[in-house]
């Protein structure tokens, strides 16, 4: 008897592999478009990826929350810079209007001289970079030039230091300029274009004294120099000019800092004083001025003597005593009467009258105008 054969069993059918998930093509897309081209298409496109991911189990998170984030931050740094850029936009179209709105021609400053009016946008005199359209005088403008000069030096010299020298250096323009200070409407006052520590580097020297009007509407030129006055008008206003520009120089510390800079301080003003006093002796000599010039002189002499023995004092309450008794010793009404004699301005400005309103000192007032110190650049 035989034995049956075994059974036949058939091989089984091979099963396919399994694959990984799909990569989500959203995910890639995200980071790709919010890194490189239009940021907020890359947030819609990480949102949709990341639905997608989580219904169909794609692969790809990673990359959508990437995406999402980048695009986010390149969105906000898309917002900033158009901010920015349209800020710019608005501050320029603003600066278009106002230059509109100037009278006169668009002018280089260094092509500007004494006697040259001019005006600027919206009347701004303290612009750092400013834009001068030079006019004729004639018309209504903000600003009269008294000296263009180029300054010295390589090495810029300080904000402080080119202050201080702009400062003496235009007072000093502005009184050879308009030599009858008093004369000058109440709204006028000394500004200077000088360079900033940028534009030095670049190149630019130019010192722009100016008489600025831009609170008025004013006409006409303010140019009233030696050129312009009688011989015996130029020779007092020389003297009296400097005398207010040297007692306007009081050192910025308090004496009992610095008293030796007071000293030379003191010394200084005895000089101009001194300087006065002899026009004065030759001004008695004509009848018409004989009066005034003999009472300005015996109060210029009593000033004097102040002056002296504050410049001898080793103590600061004895300089200021001193001090006091000096400045005491002039008063507005004989300067007023003596500028009368000399058919000059006699309307006291504001720089010189007391505050009580009557009476003042030269020192007092000279050192509110030597004070008064405008950049407008």
């Amino acid at each position: 008897m035989s034995t049956p054969p075994p059974p036949h069993w058939s091989a089984p059918t091979p099963q396919p592999e399994q694959g990984e998930p799909a990569l989500n093509g959203f995910a890639l897309a995200s980071l790709l478009v919010g890194l490189l081209c239009l940021p907020p298409l890359g947030v819609v496109f990480a949102v949709v990826a990341l639905v997608q991911i989580a219904r169909k189990g794609e692969r790809g998170r990673g990359l959508a929350i990437a995406g999402l984030a980048v695009s986010l931050v390149m969105t906000l740094v898309l917002v900033l810079a158009a901010d920015r850029v349209a800020g710019r936009l608005f501050d320029r179209l603003d600066t278009l209007q106002q230059f509109e709105g100037v009278q006169g021609e668009l002018t280089p400053v260094d092509d500007m001289r004494a006697g040259d009016c001019f005006n600027v946008p919206g009347g701004d005199l303290f612009a750092e970079s400013p834009f001068i359209y030079r006019i004729a005088c004639t018309e209504v403008h903000e600003g009269e030039v008294t000296s263009s000069t180029r300054l010295a030096g390589s090495a810029f010299p300080g904000g402080p230091e080119l202050r201080r020298a702009a400062t003496q250096a235009c007072w000093k323009a502005q009184d050879a300029y308009a030599m009858d200070t008093w004369a000058l409407p109440p709204y006028a006052d000394m500004f200077y274009f000088a360079p900033s520590h940028a534009s030095w580097s670049g190149g630019d020297r130019r010192l722009l004294c100016v008489i600025g009007t831009a609170d008025e509407e004013h006409r006409g030129s303010l140019r009233k120099d030696a050129g312009m006055l009688k011989p015996e008008q130029v020779a007092f206003l020389r003297v009296r000019n400097e005398g207010d520009l040297v007692m306007g120089g009081e050192p910025e510390e308090a004496i009992d800092e610095a008293l030796p800079r007071y000293l030379d301080w003191a010394r200084s003003v005895d000089v101009a004083l001194a300087a006065e006093a002899s026009v004065l002796e030759g001004a008695r000599e004509r009848p018409e001025l004989a009066g005034p010039a003999g009472a300005r002189l015996r109060e210029v002499e009593a000033a004097r003597a102040g002056w002296q023995r504050a410049a001898r004092a080793t103590k600061p309450a004895a300089f200021q005593d001193a001090w006091d008794e000096a400045s005491g010793a002039l008063s507005v009404g004989t300067e007023k009467a003596l500028r009368g004699a000399y058919g000059l301005a006699t309307a006291v400005p504001d720089w010189r009258a007391e505050q009580s309103g009557g009476d003042s000192s030269g020192a007092a007032g000279a050192a509110a105008r030597g004070a008064d110190e405008n950049s407008a650049r």
